[in-house]
């Protein structure tokens, strides 16, 4: 063997175990790795208790009085969100708050009666829900919840609708990992109550606000109406002339103000005293002057709130003109605002008139609230 094969011999010998070693130690670091990545938890994400302020968009109408105890925030609003849309809160987890509370219908339900979870129809149109923060006189039909934190949790307990017992939503509820996470967020610890569902879902109720319909453009200059839309608004604002030369549907009375109700409970003359079927408030205050009255819901985004009325028997806005202008009925507690309604020949609006104040009312629709990812399902 000569002088350089003896040197290319000597190199590959010296080479072959150094590329051996560098060879394993690849491998074992691989292995390593792998070892260290198939039996290495994930790191721990911890879970923390967020007071962020939930900040209300109210595009210029007043600010509404929070709840001193129930300020919103981000974490808060979340959560009660989530238990507005979870079928769990029901008997047997067919439906939630939602079901009968339809974004796309203003929150309300385009069924005459909401049907409930053991199939039986409830006694009352569901009523749509929007600007609820305004609200300071009861909530429901009849006012017999005092706040929107009680009304929350009625209908989870009435057998005409979710039919469930707070305890058993309770433990429904604390049973999900995720839902302990998010009450650490919102309140701080994983205690799953009652109450705190009730505040939660009351703080998501408060930031349903409707403000941006053509109309509410409309008084930032921002839009301009038809001339049929003009003449409905000043039918809508305009006192009954008892002479005939201004045309007035007093509409105001009772749908005034920046969310279109005054927040009373009244009879509007929907029946005569004999046929009366629901006592209303009454069953709420047992004083006779609140017989078969019930409160007056706001008219913004009336047009797809249909069926109307308490009892949803009115199907279309045509129709709940009509009765305004000429179908008021006379009781004992009829109220009084109502008085030309009830006289002979009513407020004799022409069927142009009453087309126009439809039309009118077609403008109080805010398809940006109806459109409104924040209010969908999380």
């Amino acid at each position: 063997m000569n002088n350089l094969s003896k040197t290319k011999y000597l190199n590959l010998n010296t080479m072959i175990p150094n590329l051996k070693f560098f060879i394993s130690i690849f491998f074992i670091s691989i292995l390593i790795l792998s070892s260290c990545s198939d039996s290495t938890p994930p790191p721990t994400v911890l879970i923390k208790h967020d007071t962020t302020s939930y900040i209300l968009d109210v595009q210029g109408l007043p600010v509404p009085p929070i709840p001193n105890d129930n300020k919103l925030t981000v974490q808060t609003v979340k959560l009660g969100r989530m238990l507005f849309y979870d079928k769990q809160l029901s008997k047997d987890g067919s439906q939630s708050c939602a079901s009968c509370h339809q974004q796309k219908d203003g929150f309300s339900d385009i069924r005459k009666f909401s049907i409930g979870v053991e199939n039986l129809p409830g006694k009352r149109q569901a009523m749509a829900l929007f600007n609820l923060a305004w609200h300071k006189n009861g909530f429901f039909w009849d006012g017999r919840a005092p706040s929107l934190r009680d009304q929350s949790l009625r209908p989870i307990q009435d057998p005409l609708e979710m039919n469930e017992t707070l305890e058993n939503v309770v433990k429904k509820v604390s049973a999900s990992s995720t839902y302990k996470d998010q009450f650490i967020r919102a309140f701080g610890s994983d205690s799953v109550s009652t109450y705190r569902i009730s505040l939660a879902m009351e703080q998501f109720m408060i930031t349903l606000v409707s403000v941006n319909s053509k109309f509410d453009k409309f008084q930032r200059g921002l839009a301009t109406l038809t001339a049929e839309e003009e003449n409905g608004r000043k039918i809508f604002f305009t006192e009954f002339d008892p002479s005939g030369k201004v045309k007035g549907g007093e509409c105001f009375h009772c749908h005034g103000g920046f969310n279109f109700t005054n927040d009373k409970y009244i009879n509007n003359g929907l029946d005569s005293e004999s046929n009366f079927t629901d006592m209303g408030r009454f069953t709420v205050t047992n004083n006779p002057r609140d017989r078969a009255t019930f409160k007056v819901p706001s008219l913004r985004n009336i047009a797809v709130t249909a069926p109307y009325m308490h009892d949803g028997r009115i199907a279309t806005l045509e129709e709940v003109v009509q009765h305004y202008n000429m179908g008021v009925k006379n009781s004992v507690s009829v109220d009084p605002l109502l008085q030309y309604n009830l006289q002979p020949g009513g407020l004799k609006l022409s069927p142009k008139d009453q087309a126009d104040l439809v039309a009118f009312l077609k403008t109080l629709t805010d398809d940006t609230y109806l459109n409104n990812s924040a209010y969908s399902a999380p």
